[in-house]
Parts: C-alpha cells; sequence; structure tokens
C-alpha cells in the first residue's frame, strides 16, 4: 500500500503534470529572422534588410496629367569616390542634374558604391502622391542597389535631389531635377551652382607671425647674394668668368 501512495505521489510531483516540458525535450525557440514591419504606414515604405523605397507611386497620374507620356530610366552611383571632383566635398552622385519630360513614369535606380547608408530624396512632390510630406526616397544600408519608380508632375519645376542623412549633403550629396527644364537652378549643386554659405577657414596671424616671414623672406634672399661673393672671392672668379676666359683662350 505504501509503494503504491509513493509511486502516485512521484507521478504527481513530474514536470509532465504540473505543466512543465521534461528536461529531455528542448523548447521551441523563436525565429531569429523576423519580417521589418514599417513604423510609417502612411509613408507606404517597402522595406527590407538592405534598404528601403518610399512612397513609389507607378500607376496614380499627378493632377493635371491625362496619360503617361513617357517612361524614363536614370541610374544614380552614391559615394565617396564619386565626391574626389569637388575640392572640400566628402559625399556626391555621380551626376548632379537630371531632365525629365512631364507626366513620364521615371524608373531610379540607385546603387551605393560605399559600405554606408545613401539615399536619394526627392521632395515637393504633390502631397495626395507621396504623403505626407510630398516626398519619395530610395536608401540602401550598404552596398547595393535598390530601384523605385514615380510620376514626374506636369508643372515647370526644379525639385531638390539630396541624401538626407546627417552632413551628408552639406558635404556635396545634392542634386537637382528639371522636370520641362525645370523653373531655375538651386544653389550649392557642386559643380554647377555656387554655394550659397561657403566654407571659409581665415587664418589669425599674430605679429610675430608676420615678423618671423619677414626675417625668412630677407634671410631667403640675401643669403645666395652673401655666399655668391664669398665663392667668388675665395675661387678668384666666378663659374662665369672663368669659362668666358676659357673660351677665350681655347
Amino acid at each position: 500500500m505504501h509503494r503504491i501512495l509513493l509511486l502516485t505521489f512521484l507521478i504527481l510531483l513530474s514536470p509532465t503534470a504540473i505543466g512543465q516540458a521534461p528536461p529531455d525535450q528542448p523548447k521551441q525557440s523563436e525565429p531569429t529572422v523576423r519580417p521589418i514591419a514599417s513604423k510609417h504606414p502612411h509613408h507606404r515604405m517597402h522595406i527590407d534588410l538592405d534598404g528601403m523605397v518610399m512612397n513609389e507611386n507607378s500607376e496614380t497620374l499627378p493632377e493635371g496629367c491625362e496619360r503617361i507620356a513617357g517612361e524614363a530610366e536614370i541610374t544614380v552611383h552614391a559615394g565617396r569616390t564619386h565626391a574626389r571632383r569637388f575640392n572640400g566635398k566628402i559625399f556626391a552622385f555621380d551626376q548632379q542634374q537630371w531632365d525629365v519630360e512631364p507626366c513620364t513614369r521615371l524608373r531610379i535606380t540607385l546603387i551605393n558604391d560605399d559600405d554606408i547608408r545613401h539615399q536619394w530624396m526627392i521632395h515637393e512632390l504633390p502631397v495626395y502622391l507621396h504623403p505626407p510630406f510630398g516626398m519619395f526616397t530610395i536608401e540602401l544600408n550598404g552596398k547595393g542597389q535598390k530601384t523605385g519608380t514615380l510620376i514626374t508632375p506636369k508643372e515647370k519645376k526644379t525639385y531638390l535631389v539630396h541624401c538626407d542623412l546627417p552632413q551628408h549633403m552639406e558635404n556635396g550629396m545634392k542634386a537637382q531635377l528639371k522636370v520641362a527644364g525645370g523653373d531655375g537652378d538651386l544653389s550649392s549643386i557642386p559643380g554647377l551652382t555656387a554655394e550659397e554659405t561657403p566654407d571659409r577657414y581665415p587664418v589669425e596671424w599674430p605679429n610675430q607671425a608676420y615678423a618671423l616671414l619677414g626675417i625668412a623672406a630677407f634671410t631667403g634672399i640675401t643669403i645666395p647674394f652673401l655666399l655668391g661673393g664669398v665663392l667668388r672671392k675665395r675661387n678668384g672668379a666666378s663659374p662665369t668668368d672663368r669659362w668666358e676666359k676659357d673660351k677665350d683662350e681655347a
């Protein structure tokens, strides 16, 4: 009888009886990679581990466009190597301007040549097509490429294109997209327009620095004359005089 009671007590204390998994039965682990959900659904983001495309529009016509007037494609490289043409710049696109006709379905392919994030972002597009601020963006987290599509508005306008990551635009990653010839040029486009606020690095020299500069200039001018006189006195004649003398004797 005691043995039956003891066996019943042990069965009640087993992990299975109290709702726990047996020690030899491993628990199922959660997946290590989860789908990335956008925190801003109104932006219509297509996002993955490589980057994202925000506010893509390939079908809805902007106001004033009766039909798709044409198709166009541009390929944009972004990275440090493209800034070497511009003094003082660190990042740049390989092109600084694109010209497109109105009501055109424009397919943009961004190729990131760096190991850091870069964007191709355009502003002031119709808000009803690119909510909530009228922006379209392609972003890459490192080397690679992504493609997105937009339909250009009907208005004659120049649009700002840039990388919105901190200091990337200020350091050269800025361009312009002209629709129907545009309505002018934007400022500070590398290689195209003048800097609105150019970087200046003034040097403030103390009076002692000017004095040392004057001494150095005086020394650099007088020493060759003094050495030339000493050499002529030691040798009795200058190399030019000796050459003329040897020429006459010959």
